[in-house]
């Protein structure tokens, strides 16, 4: 497996990382354990989880496989904001639960240090040089080596970026969004942040719950039972309704398409366009079983053409571009 700098800094993580959200409740600590094994042992070192997954229980089970690792080896990132209680201050980014969450995070994970800390959404009931500050300190004092954002606006995430560079503060090195071939709304804001200040970027969702995996074909009029797909429309969290359209009919054949001519899957050949797409750092892969974190493994290792990324690029190309990126586009000078 290939190994990329995050962002500007000097660490390295490998192409693909492996995400731990079905740690704990889809997936039971064995299962997450052989998962994890399946991960390093194909050259994997990025690992990403959040105190929230499972309420703490995904941490925990990255926590008691670590125990028996060299914790030097693997680049561990969490995230903070999600509700863990029911008191006022147990969630959101002020300075109490930021310091409250990272000791929590570093308990269930038993390790002294956290390499990549990240937001895991804006908050808009806390200054943010109070957050910002938070984060600093806990760099300056070692127990955070990295800090990154998740599921910030364009805006958002470059007044961050400011208020970190004019007060000399510890800046992010990445950027976790959704993206992938079905939603590209990163590419308005988000991705030409990310480019110009040069964070990395771990898309999160890269197979869309499922949509890209392989699974569903033009013609179906609900999703596959006992697919993600299947709960997540049911739970009414991602519903049928709102992908199965014509522009995922014309993705999905592209995808399978490219999937023949190449004798990969339709996961691999999703994965792989955005591990070729710049400036995506590290699609984070969420695997619940040790079949399907083989199979999204096996997008390491070989590439599209170019040719076969174009085609993928115009087949999900969104239908409608919304003002003012229309005007700009057309106005383009470069």
């Amino acid at each position: 497996m290939d190994y990329h700098f995050l962002g500007r800094s000097g660490l390295q993580v490998s192409e693909l990382c492996l995400g731990t959200m079905m740690f704990g409740e889809q997936t039971d600590e064995q299962t997450s354990h052989q998962i994890l094994d399946t991960f390093v042992e194909s050259g994997g070192n990025f690992i990403d989880t959040a105190d929230v997954y499972g309420r703490g229980r995904s941490e925990e089970i990255l926590g008691t496989w670590l125990k028996s690792r060299r914790r030097e080896d693997y680049v561990v990132a969490t995230k903070a904001f999600g509700e863990m209680g029911p008191g006022p201050n147990e969630q959101g980014l002020s300075r109490k639960h930021i310091l409250d969450a990272v000791r929590a995070s570093l308990r269930r994970l038993g390790t002294d240090h956290i390499d990549l800390y990240q937001l895991h959404v804006w908050d808009d009931g806390t200054p943010i040089e109070e957050t910002l500050s938070t984060l600093d300190a806990l760099v300056k004092e070692g127990t955070v080596r990295y800090i990154g954002a998740s599921n910030f606006s364009g805006w958002q995430l470059q007044k961050a970026i400011d208020v970190s560079r004019q007060n000399g503060w510890e800046s992010f090195v990445s950027l976790q969004p959704l993206y992938n071939l079905l939603d590209r709304d990163a590419e308005w804001e988000l991705l030409p942040v990310s480019r110009s200040e040069g964070l990395g970027v771990l898309p999160w969702s890269p197979l869309r719950a499922g949509w890209l995996a392989g699974a569903h074909r033009r013609g179906m009029t609900s999703p596959s039972e006992g697919t993600r797909v299947e709960r997540e429309s049911e739970a009414g969290s991602i519903p049928w309704s709102g992908y199965a359209t014509e522009r995922t009919w014309r993705v999905i054949d592209e995808v399978s398409a490219i999937a023949a001519e190449t004798g990969r899957t339709a996961a691999q050949v999703s994965l792989r366009w955005l591990m070729q797409r710049e400036p995506a750092t590290t699609p984070i892969i969420g695997a619940r079983t040790v079949e399907q974190a083989k199979d999204n493994l096996a997008a390491s290792g070989w590439s599209l053409t170019t040719e076969q990324t174009d085609r993928l690029t115009t087949a999900s190309a969104p239908d409608t571009v919304p003002y003012p990126y229309d005007v700009l586009h057309r106005l383009s000078r470069r």
